[in-house]
């Protein structure tokens, strides 16, 4: 009897404990808020891309006026602009930025607007699909400072 007792209650234990650090976990991974076109498939891929590196994503379809004006008011120069604006923990993400790009700003928390992929780079997280053929340019993921200004924040 006591055995029986002491399997169930050992059950019990890692059921919640299980539970405990999914909870944990969830909480303390960063949501990222996107503004995109419902019908842009590259955003798509790029949110399965942020969600398979851990982030929680929140997804809102607007026009593409509406994502201008997003654009703009998170402080990235539409000049730097891309097909999809993001936020993630007070910091703007413009285009294809990748997962590891955003941990490592996350990471050093510079002063700064936040992170764009200007244009649309083949082979950039989202428009690296099958219909690239394996194609991958070289591009750079920029730090856009409060003023417009950027420089290079990683090449690949």
């Amino acid at each position: 009897m006591q055995r029986r007792y002491f399997l169930q209650t050992a059950s019990v234990m890692l059921a919640s404990a299980s539970l405990l650090s999914a909870s944990v976990q969830a909480k303390t991974e960063p949501t990222v808020e996107v503004w995109k076109t419902v019908s842009c498939g590259c955003c798509h891929d790029w949110v399965a891309h942020m969600q398979a590196n851990g982030f929680h994503v929140i997804t809102h379809d607007v026009s593409e006026a509406e994502k201008a004006a997003k654009r703009a008011s998170v402080g990235i120069p539409a000049q730097l602009g891309s097909c999809h604006t993001a936020l993630v923990k007070g910091y703007a993400l413009e285009g294809h930025v990748p997962a590891s790009d955003v941990r490592r700003l996350l990471k050093e928390r510079p002063k700064a607007a936040g992170l764009t992929v200007p244009g649309m780079p083949i082979g950039s997280p989202g428009m690296d699909g099958p219909a690239y053929g394996g194609r991958k340019d070289p591009y750079a993921t920029l730090l856009v400072q409060r003023d417009g200004s950027s420089s290079i924040f990683q090449n690949h």
